[in-house]
């Protein structure tokens, strides 16, 4: 009974959220070719604008895995309140809906709740990282942006969780540039 609570409980939480009104802004640009295999695998999130739900968080880190059915297996681990806390994770499933680029997708956390999800950018190892073997063979994108329309919610991602401040900057500047309020923006620690 407790489970059952605690999912409706989120659920309507989800809902008014997503109800909730936002000022109205011009629809964003997704990139325009995501590859998925290599977008699959975990991501640090190092900057966010976080829902109620992810607020309070340490060590936040995303897993993509492609499912037979074309769906993306998502699972976001995190720590509450400190480095230190026990880790949880939530499970979502991702639809993509944009089949022409890979990068409009929606979030289904549990039915019948979907949330928009847009790959707003994406940036490919850097040639040095390539020579170096820094990256693994298949060449993963190295840093991506998600977003929505509302601009109301944002997760900068690395595949590392500490990222060399200028690149940092760079990645909060280009959001900054698709709406999103850079005083909004939080940087999540990691341990």
């Amino acid at each position: 009974m407790k489970l059952w609570t605690k999912a409706v409980t989120s659920g309507i939480l989800v809902m008014n959220l997503i109800a909730c009104s936002h000022q109205s802004t011009a629809p964003l640009d997704t990139v325009t070719n995501l590859d998925l295999d290599r977008f699959m695998g975990g991501w640090f999130v190092v900057a966010t604008i976080p829902t109620p739900l992810e607020k309070d968080l340490y060590s936040p880190h995303e897993y993509y895995a492609r499912n037979a059915d074309g769906t993306i297996e998502t699972i976001f681990s995190y720590r509450r309140g400190s480095l230190t806390a026990p880790v949880q994770e939530m499970r979502a499933t991702g639809f993509v809906r944009d089949t022409n680029t890979n990068a409009t997708w929606s979030m289904q956390p549990f039915w019948p709740i979907k949330a928009e999800y847009l790959v707003l950018y994406i940036q490919e190892p850097s040639q040095d990282a390539l020579q170096n073997a820094l990256v693994s063979p298949r060449q993963e994108y190295q840093y991506t942006i998600i977003g929505r329309n509302k601009r109301d919610y944002l997760w900068i991602m690395a595949r590392q969780a500490r990222v060399q401040p200028d690149q940092l900057a760079e990645l909060i500047d280009r959001a900054v540039a698709f709406g999103y309020p850079r005083a909004a923006i939080q940087l999540p620690i990691h341990d």
